[in-house]
């Protein structure tokens, strides 16, 4: 049996917070798997090829389903009007008005203000990350504040302006409430803006920011523990060139893990690297 004294004693919001620390940012099963009885077959997974993914954009033959109630909209039904509103969009300003008058992303009533994007709309560099914060919420900019500085001294290492070399957004527009991370129906909401998001601005390199990012644009459930300073590339439906991805951590994480910082640096080296090709 093992004792713990009072100083050794942690809840249970503490003890998920360390392990969100230790880079813990996924689950292997919603329920206990006992490995002693699994198939023979099942001992040996293949594991996906992530090198290249093959994006397809929602079209309108969604079907739309009935509303939930007053004042609400269903997941798919909040899908559906932003698959429609991005297809008919031809620019990103046209894109950035549609935006703030959706309502299909309950993010949007509880939320200050819609942060679109920063930076320059013609840069090579896409920045995507996760979602506003309390700061981001107030300005309506994404990565301002102590994240937005660590930001924007990684980015000068590499001799990169924020404002002149980069465009930046997030997966979502709308802060969640006391910066929880997005659900699953609150993502699928804004998915249909960001992937018309990346087809308008059409960037050489994109850098995504984090896990939820990172899981959303690859379409894949692997932690970026396992995914960072690895390229993948993804190719929209209505285009021909494959887009080199490289995610990274979120600087919100380097803040609590600034040993991490070194290779968050090595994955922005190579991002500029890759930048210089095109050269």
């Amino acid at each position: 049996m093992v004792s713990y004294t009072k100083h050794s004693k942690i809840n249970a919001t503490q003890a998920l917070r360390w392990l969100i620390d230790m880079g813990a940012d996924e689950i292997t099963s919603d329920t206990p798997i006992n490995r002693f009885v699994m198939s023979p077959q099942n001992n040996n997974p293949k594991i996906k090829d992530t090198a290249t993914r093959i994006v397809e954009t929602i079209d309108g033959s969604v079907s739309r389903p009935a509303p939930v109630g007053k004042n609400q909209i269903a997941p798919a039904e909040g899908a559906h009007d932003a698959a429609t509103g991005a297809s008919a969009v031809t620019d990103i300003d046209e894109l950035r008005a549609v935006v703030e008058q959706f309502e299909g992303c309950a993010l949007k009533f509880t939320a200050t203000t819609t942060v679109f994007s920063d930076g320059n709309p013609s840069a090579d560099l896409m920045i995507i990350g996760e979602a506003p914060g309390v700061d981001e919420d107030k300005c309506g900019r994404p990565f301002v504040g102590a994240s937005g500085n660590l930001l924007d001294k990684i980015l000068h290492s590499i001799n990169l302006d924020r404002s002149k070399d980069c465009y930046i957004t997030n997966v979502l527009f709308w802060r969640p409430p006391g910066n929880r991370s997005p659900t699953n129906s609150e993502i699928a909401a804004c998915l249909p803006f960001v992937w018309r998001h990346i087809e308008l601005k059409n960037p050489k390199v994109i850098i995504l920011l984090g896990g939820t990012a990172t899981k959303t644009i690859l379409n894949t459930q692997e932690g970026i523990m396992r995914l960072r300073g690895k390229w993948s590339n993804i190719r929209l439906a209505n285009r021909k060139r494959q887009i080199p991805c490289m995610p990274t951590f979120h600087p919100s994480f380097l803040l609590r893990q600034p040993n991490q910082k070194r290779e968050a640096w090595h994955d922005f080296r190579a991002v500029k690297t890759k930048l210089l090709e095109y050269y």
